[in-house]
């Protein structure tokens, strides 16, 4: 891979007009943007923290402008072609608001395939170092990660695969609804945003999100039942943190070493593990509240790893079609959480 610091002797008479302006004026101002409301716990726990230390990092140099709710325009699909395009200098979004996109982060979103959402991000990390970057070629990607245990909250008590028949169950991701089809449930496909009115609405019986999210949604008010898995999660979904590839390679060295040194492995691990450490309090709402909390024990989950295989079966058949070896991937995935875990 071609180091990034090589590309600083390419920069044109703008960084240079910038490398000589005071230390501690402001150089750089980065636009990010994301769907969640700012006081959600993904914005303040962990994007908010990267743009502190980013603007504290850079002595001021650069400055970071958050835009929640999608302030700057468009759906949360588009996020990733707004980093593309230059819309918005970094982006933080859900990889399969794109579907099939970018198939090989699926793996991580294979039902019952992570135990820990630390381990998870490593091993995410490390293969799109290995694996990834080419289909990440149009952005340069800060930091890969996923949340805490994937669950089911619904307007009625589900503890078999044979309770989810019939009902419409709103899933973030391909992976995520062809695993609700596969339990006999209707898959509606929606961005996290859009499922508080579509729950009060009747639009959908009940929805796919870890507990963190739930606060910001108002979940336990609106539905009263939350279907948990201990040990291994029932799914998974992939985040990346992206900026404009034009941008990064615009900064100059120093400034570039700023952004490197607050992304990567590092970050992506902070990131999952500080999305999944949120679960706690947020599930203590509930909890609280008086709602209905059912835990699958890893025994009672047997069932529901049974009736989830034909979604593998049907991933690395997709894969191979595409000249993909996916087994391959879910087999160094494994061992790259076991290795972290070890």
């Amino acid at each position: 891979m071609i180091n990034r610091r090589t590309l600083a002797g390419l920069l044109g008479g703008a960084a240079l007009a910038l490398s000589i302006l005071p230390a501690g004026a402001q150089e750089v101002t980065l636009k990010l943007h994301q769907f969640l409301p700012a006081q959600a716990n993904v914005p303040k726990l962990i994007l908010d923290v990267w743009a502190d230390n980013v603007e504290a990092a850079s002595e001021g140099r650069i400055k970071v402008e958050r835009y929640p709710s999608m302030q700057l325009g468009g759906s949360p699909p588009q996020l990733m072609d707004q980093a593309i395009d230059g819309v918005a200098d970094v982006i933080w979004t859900v990889v399969g608001y794109t579907p099939g996109r970018f198939p090989r982060t699926e793996v991580f979103e294979l039902p019952f395939m992570v135990t820990n959402a630390r381990a998870g991000s490593a091993a995410y990390w490390q293969m799109y170092e290995k694996h990834m970057q080419e289909d990440f070629a149009d952005v340069h990607i800060l930091g890969t990660w996923i949340h805490g245990p994937g669950m089911i909250h619904a307007n009625k008590e589900i503890t078999t695969p044979a309770d989810m028949q019939g009902m419409k169950i709103r899933g973030a991701t391909r992976q995520v609804n062809s695993l609700i089809e596969t339990l006999g449930a209707t898959p509606v496909g929606m961005p996290v945003p859009a499922i508080p009115e579509a729950l009060s609405k009747g639009v959908i019986d009940g929805t796919t999100i870890p507990w963190e999210v739930t606060p910001a949604l108002k979940i336990t008010e609106l539905v009263r039942n939350h279907t948990e898995f201990v040990g291994n999660h029932l799914y998974n979904v992939t985040f990346v943190l992206a900026m404009n590839k034009a941008r990064y390679e615009g900064l100059p060295d120093d400034l570039k070493t700023v952004i490197d040194d607050n992304s990567g492995l590092e970050f992506s691990v902070f990131a999952g593990g500080t999305q999944s450490d949120a679960d706690v309090p947020s599930r203590q709402i509930s909890v609280d509240a008086g709602n209905n909390i059912v835990t699958i024990s890893e025994e009672d989950a047997a069932v529901w790893r049974a009736a989830a295989q034909p979604v593998y079966d049907a991933w690395v058949s997709e894969m191979s079609d595409k000249g993909i070896d996916g087994q391959a991937l879910i087999d160094e995935a494994r061992a790259l959480m076991d290795a972290y875990e070890g």
